[in-house]
């Protein structure tokens, strides 16, 4: 029997993705990210999901890499050859760092103790975070001789400024959340015992908003960041063209005229 690693739970229009090794700080297996991103993708076909949930098992988020994974652990025998790490990163992290950034709901992390690693982008690749007042964030790579990858060094500049993301890179030092939230690399940090009431209630008031309009929204504001002023214009009018036709944009100017509750449905 296929050991289950990522659990899927729904409740109305929320789909909540639990990864699921806690016993390793649900660091990633390639086994992992397999189900991960079938999970992903089935949440990204099904019209029912409306916003997606990312959170983690027992007392961590995600550790990053399974450092004992055949894909990436080393082989110490003498003149054995490295493994090809830049192999598990095609194969595996970008896809994911891909795939989060392409959903067509929005993803709220829930981040209920240590993200390190792949484990951190992954949280901080997601549209909103919501961390607990114990979890923290680490950029642990420079502790291995590697870089940032899962995004880390798109998503570290654009959240913080080059200085704090060079700090944080390079010193590969914990940072907790309640200072996440102060430098706004995350959205919020609250109470631990406050944590999953607190994105349940977030996942569930952007489930029954247009989501639609959401998801083009964080496309085009990644866009924008290799535009001219001009050019993210012109996008914004390509983008309202096609929403101004949509139900949502009908359905949410009707309401609002007749000072009523609107109904979304587009995904």
């Amino acid at each position: 029997m296929t050991e289950t690693l990522v659990r899927v739970d729904d409740s109305g229009a929320v789909r909540t993705l639990t990864l699921n090794r806690p016993q390793a700080l649900n660091s990633f297996t390639t086994q992992m990210h397999e189900q991960l991103r079938s999970a992903l993708d089935q949440a990204a076909t099904d019209t029912a999901v409306r916003c997606l949930v990312i959170t983690g098992a027992g007392r961590g988020f995600c550790a990053g890499q399974d450092l004992s994974d055949p894909a990436i652990a080393p082989d110490l025998t003498p003149g054995a050859q490295p493994k090809d790490i830049g192999a598990l990163i095609e194969a595996c992290y970008r896809p994911l760092a891909l795939r989060i950034r392409a959903m067509p709901m929005p993803v709220v992390a829930a981040v209920n103790g240590v993200a390190a690693g792949a484990g951190a982008n992954l949280a901080l690749g997601c549209d909103m975070v919501v961390a607990a007042r114990s979890a923290s964030f680490i950029q642990a790579f420079s502790k291995i001789g590697l870089i940032p990858d899962c995004g880390g060094t798109w998503l570290l500049p654009r959240l913080v400024g080059r200085a704090r993301a060079l700090g944080l890179a390079m010193t590969g030092d914990k940072l907790p959340a309640e200072q996440a939230e102060r430098m706004g690399l995350i959205w919020q940090c609250v109470d631990d015992a406050a944590l999953m009431d607190t994105v349940q209630a977030l996942a569930a008031r952007l489930a029954a908003m247009p989501v639609k309009a959401l998801a083009q929204t964080r496309l085009a504001m990644d866009a924008a960041g290799e535009m001219t002023l001009d050019q993210a214009l012109q996008r914004e009018a390509e983008l309202q063209r096609g929403l101004g036709r949509a139900h949502d944009y009908q359905e949410g100017a009707a309401a609002f005229l007749h000072k009523r509750t609107p109904t979304f449905k587009d995904r």
